[in-house]
């Protein structure tokens, strides 16, 4: 489960999360739906340990992610709205390197990495370079390297943001699919994105959650 209380964070005296608080039960699929500036990536950020906030608790899986975020990033797999990839590796190269820094050793990435490359339907690249790919598989790329080490839970941020309307199709499918092992909280503006793909949806307003 996640869970978090009272999350606040100000950028000096700008607010971007105003004491949200909400529940994500294990196996759901939960949608954050809000528009732009709303403080989606902010929150995000904040549950994958990549950001503090400024007061609250957040707890994924029984581990306070304010002070154990090394045990709390195992637990979790972030794919954030741009996908950290490195433009000059392979994908099998670039995996493998998100694996091991995920504690995982060369012997259990190379057992893990084909199923990895199927569900993200990478096989057939897995030996190109990250930066001669489209858009569509540089994101898909992004979702390997956040499941690569099997979390429990699954952050997406803006999963299909840029991408063409066939590529939006795979893409859901892919979280369709992702569903079955993960928890998964994804975030958009679009309100056809989140209700085709969550269980329910938490919208956002001004860094508060309105509904």
């Amino acid at each position: 489960m996640i869970r978090a209380s009272n999350l606040s964070k100000y950028y000096g005296s700008k607010r971007a999360l105003a004491q949200i608080s909400f529940e994500i039960n294990d196996g759901e699929t939960v949608g954050f739906l809000g528009l732009n500036g709303a403080g989606k990536t902010t929150a995000l950020r904040i549950l994958a340990c990549d950001l503090r906030p400024s007061s609250g608790t957040v707890e994924v899986g029984g581990v306070d992610a304010v002070n154990e975020p090394h045990e709390v990033r195992k637990r979790i797999g972030f794919l954030p709205e741009h996908p950290p990839v490195y433009q000059d590796m392979s994908v099998v190269d670039y995996l493998a390197f998100a694996g091991e820094l995920r504690g995982m050793s060369r012997g259990q990435v190379k057992r893990r990495m084909p199923d990895v490359l199927e569900i993200t339907d990478l096989t057939d690249v897995s030996t190109d370079i990250i930066g001669t790919l489209s858009h569509g598989y540089r994101q898909r790329v992004g979702v390997a390297q956040a499941i690569i080490h099997q979390p429990k839970f699954l952050i997406l941020d803006e999963p299909t943001r840029g991408l063409d309307p066939v590529q939006i199709v795979e893409m859901r499918k892919l979280i369709h699919e992702l569903k079955d092992k993960h928890t998964v909280l994804l975030s958009s503006h679009q309100l056809d994105e989140v209700s085709q793909t969550c269980d329910r949806l938490l919208v956002l307003g001004r860094g508060q959650v309105v509904g």
